[in-house]
């Protein structure tokens, strides 16, 4: 049996066995969306020195930077009541409440820490970059935009590990904001093999109020974060744990607000373990049995055979209110249904 019929048939059990209840909650999801219109959805994507500029409405929703550092990068993402949604240092090095801790941390961004031996999640001299290709669309439009790119994933010495095709599709659910991940990796250049590790791959790091803990002495002290993922888990336990989304919401300026990450259920190895930690750092990391999820040794590993591919798809929505009030529970069973 193909990948692709798997994928399809993994799709078809979970849309089914839910979909009633999907049904249900979109019907009433949508009277809602009638008394609370979505205002202007038009989405704008235009490029612009080494980035893309996305806006939502006229107004600045985010931008793909992708020149200029180690690897592209969404940066910023402004959500409900005009927050930036990450954390901005290393890109701005002077905002007051942000911790300097981990510069490679940058923003929203995909990477992993060991692909043939080679780093391509940290910055320094020995790491692999992900340097971009081309762009191969980008698209306008009246309720969604698109931004499709390749990029080689080249070691230290120069030579191209693997390739991949990434698209970002930004929009809005009933008002809330949203960025669709499709990245597809590509053993164009041989065989690739992940490891086990702890460090990526589909990764944001938050506004510092977002996160679990203080940090006094880096100079954190406004936060007011929680956690909790779909299976029920909350705090600080998230670290490690399968499920099939988290979500960190906290008080920025006095709204709540938060950041729903959403693993699709035909990925590899979902529901996936997340790379979840108390300073705001978020990752799904379908490659991180052993080093976060205490799986044996190896758990992890994948092996992606020269000439074949693997895709991965994420949602993040940048939300208003707690998960409850955000109804996540929906809005993971809505994504899975459209997306399949």
């Amino acid at each position: 049996m193909t990948s692709n019929v798997k994928r399809h048939l993994h799709c078809r059990r979970f849309v089914l066995s839910g979909l009633l209840i999907v049904l249900t909650a979109c019907a009433a999801d949508r009277v809602l969306a009638a008394e609370r219109p979505d205002g202007d959805r038009k989405v704008t994507i235009s490029e612009q020195d080494g980035r893309i500029r996305v806006l939502l409405g006229g107004e600045l929703f985010a931008e793909y930077v992708f020149r200029g550092y180690p690897r592209p990068m969404v940066y910023p993402i402004i959500g409900p009541h005009g927050f930036g949604m990450t954390r901005n240092f290393p890109m701005k090095k002077d905002v007051p409440g942000e911790s300097h801790d981990h510069g490679h941390h940058k923003s929203m961004y995909y990477g992993f820490g060991s692909v043939n031996g080679t780093n391509f999640f940290g910055d320094s001299p020995n790491c692999g970059k992900t340097g971009h290709d081309k762009l191969l669309e980008l698209e306008s439009g009246p309720q969604r935009g698109l931004i499709k790119a390749t990029t080689n994933w080249v070691a230290p010495d120069g030579k191209v590990v693997c390739t991949d095709t990434r698209t970002l599709t930004f929009h809005t659910v009933d008002g809330v904001r949203v960025i669709d991940w499709e990245i597809t990796i590509h053993a164009s250049h041989g065989e690739v093999e992940f490891k086990d590790d702890k460090h990526g791959s589909m990764v944001i790091r938050t506004h510092p109020n977002l996160r679990l803990d203080n940090a006094p002495g880096r100079g954190v002290t406004t936060a007011n974060g929680q956690a909790v993922n779909s299976e029920g888990v909350s705090g600080k336990a998230v670290f490690g744990k399968r499920a099939n989304w988290i979500d960190y919401w906290g008080k920025i300026d006095g709204k709540t607000v938060g950041i729903a990450i959403f693993d699709h259920p035909s990925n590899p190895r979902h529901p996936t373990w997340w790379m979840a930690r108390g300073y705001g750092y978020v990752a799904a990391d379908p490659f991180g049995g052993h080093a976060i999820g205490g799986e044996p040794p190896g758990t992890g590993d994948m092996t992606i055979k020269a000439g074949d591919q693997v895709t991965f798809r994420y949602r993040y929505l940048f939300h208003e209110g707690d998960p409850k009030q955000a109804k996540i529970v929906q809005q993971y069973r809505r994504y899975v249904v459209e997306s399949c």
